[in-house]
């Protein structure tokens, strides 16, 4: 459903080293099963880093839909080292005719009927929600203020009618929704990651670090991520060089050589969305996999990870690897993109 894409709904916008467990999937002497953290024996695909399984804390005691932060444990895999860019996408549109979210009209008996009076007749076109901005400060508690649905806004023309992504094959590709994404994974030969292996991959074998790269936000006044400088949302001053999206690899990678798992652009995965799914989560290779309506929306959401370029101290800090939010599996935005994974052979 793509009421919240045309409702413009506010939870869509933000906007120690461990030792190696001795093999796959053992059990241990006290029953719990273990991740091997040995990457298999066969070549890494193409653009693909290896992630050690292991066991590591998932989540944060910070922010009260991060906690609590628990213990788990997950398999070794493969994941891309970058977001997807415009070129990929390009191949894969290319090579199958698939058409997006965000350029399929929606049709009103898509949305539930309590819902339908709520819906702008005006607003059944194809679009992606597209970041505005506004002239000037604004209490922080009403998203709607610096976000609109622009029609005809889509991963080939992200800022609308007249915009394209010619120059930026290395761009990130946007204006994704969750049903594209794991279309595209699916071409590939890939799956999306569950939060617990996105997290893993993202803290790099380091526990409970703030950020991916340590404890300080700018180690040296050295940018480490693609994030919102200046007065949110009225001025992004643009310090670490990009307005918007940046090209793949501009910052540096993490210790698995992980590129943008901080800002840049929000990333999907294979999750649904529960303020209260790690109180009770597994702790062996856990994915949630019931939708409920935990959450603002109060409708089904998928888990997206990372922040983006929006993400600012004063707002959401979600580039911290704990960072989550929920998005509905048919929204389209012009922040919002994904990485693929894929497991090993051997498994």
């Amino acid at each position: 459903m793509r009421l919240s894409v045309l409702l413009l709904t506010a939870a869509l916008l933000t906007a120690c080293k461990e030792k190696p467990a001795p093999s796959p999937g053992v059990v241990a002497a006290d029953g719990s099963r273990q991740a091997s953290a040995a990457p298999p024996g066969e070549p890494a695909p193409p653009g693909m880093e290896w992630i050690p399984g292991g066991s590591f804390i998932l989540g944060s005691d910070e922010k009260p839909h991060e906690s609590p932060a628990h213990k788990v444990t997950v398999e070794g895999f493969w994941m891309d080292a970058t977001e997807v860019t415009n070129t990929q996408f390009a191949e894969f549109v290319k090579a199958t005719g698939y058409v997006t979210t965000a350029e399929q009209t929606p049709k009103l008996e898509d949305f539930p009927p309590e819902d339908r009076p709520n819906i702008p007749v005006d607003k059944l076109k194809p679009g992606a929600n597209y970041f505005t901005g506004t002239t000037e400060p604004v209490p922080l508690n009403n998203p709607l203020q610096w976000w609109e649905y622009r029609l005809s806004s889509n991963w080939r023309q992200p800022d609308g009618p007249g915009s394209s992504i010619a120059g930026k094959d290395s761009h990130p590709v946007v204006c994704i929704s969750f049903i594209d994404a794991q279309a595209y994974c699916q071409w590939a030969g890939k799956r999306l990651p569950t939060e617990a292996e996105w997290e893993r991959a993202a803290r790099a074998g380091a526990e409970q670090q703030r950020f991916i790269w340590g404890a300080e936000f700018r180690p040296g006044g050295r940018w480490m991520a693609n994030t919102w400088q200046g007065e949110f949302p009225v001025k992004d001053s643009a310090e670490d060089g990009f307005h918007g999206p940046a090209p793949v690899k501009s910052y540096p990678p993490n210790a698995w050589g992980l590129y943008d798992m901080a800002g840049n652009v929000w990333e999907w995965t294979e999750d649904w969305y529960s303020e209260s799914y790690f109180a009770s989560s597994p702790q062996y290779r856990p994915k949630n996999t019931v939708p409920d309506n935990q959450n603002p929306q109060g409708r089904p959401c998928r888990v997206i990870k990372g922040g983006s370029w929006l993400c600012n101290d004063c707002y959401c800090e979600a580039y911290r690897p704990s960072g989550r939010q929920e998005a509905s599996p048919d929204t389209a935005t012009n922040h919002c993109g994904f990485r693929c994974v894929k497991d090993p052979e051997s498994r």
